[in-house]
């Protein structure tokens, strides 16, 4: 898929700074979740590319990015992503999870639904106890996941997938 192509060369080599895991894994992992809650193929092309507009320096860097070839549902459904994702960021402090909107979109809600469990997922493996926010870290995943009605049970058998994959090929979508 040319969304995946695109973030691919995007990130490039490039890791996480605090745990060093290759950018990418975010986006193939993002990709195993979407495929096994069934998200469409427009969630998942948006998915990919989802980080080059996220926030607001990502978005003004890549304006005139040529989007010519990305169907007008993708580019819509990433918009919307970010719309929806950065109205509740780690740092805001809510009342209820009522304070959180979910899109219109099923397609952004599993976008949501992705994204939440894979960083929750980094978050406890690598920074849950040496983070100086993991308290407030960990009240932020519970709300996203929560407000997206995914139950713990449900959050480790998808990370018990995520455990399964860890040693197969990066997509090739």
């Amino acid at each position: 898929m040319i969304e995946y192509q695109i973030i691919k060369k995007h990130y490039g080599t490039n890791t996480t700074l605090r745990s060093g895991i290759s950018l990418i894994n975010h986006i193939d992992e993002g990709l195993i979740i979407l495929d096994t809650i069934g998200a469409s193929d427009i969630a998942k092309r948006a998915y990919c590319l989802h980080p080059i507009l996220q926030n607001d320096k990502d978005l003004l860097d890549n304006y005139d990015f040529n989007f010519e070839n990305i169907h007008p549902k993708v580019l819509i459904a990433t918009l919307e992503y970010r719309s929806v994702a950065n109205e509740y960021l780690s740092q805001r402090t809510i009342n209820t999870i009522h304070d959180i909107r979910l899109s219109p979109l099923k397609d952004v809600n599993d976008m949501l639904i992705a994204d939440k469990i894979q960083n929750r997922k980094d978050f406890e493996l690598y920074h849950k106890r040496t983070h100086s926010r993991s308290k407030s870290l960990e009240e932020y995943f519970r709300n996203w996941l929560q407000k997206l009605n995914i139950k713990e049970s449900y959050y480790q058998e998808i990370v018990s997938i995520l455990k399964k994959n860890k040693n197969t090929n990066e997509h090739t979508r």
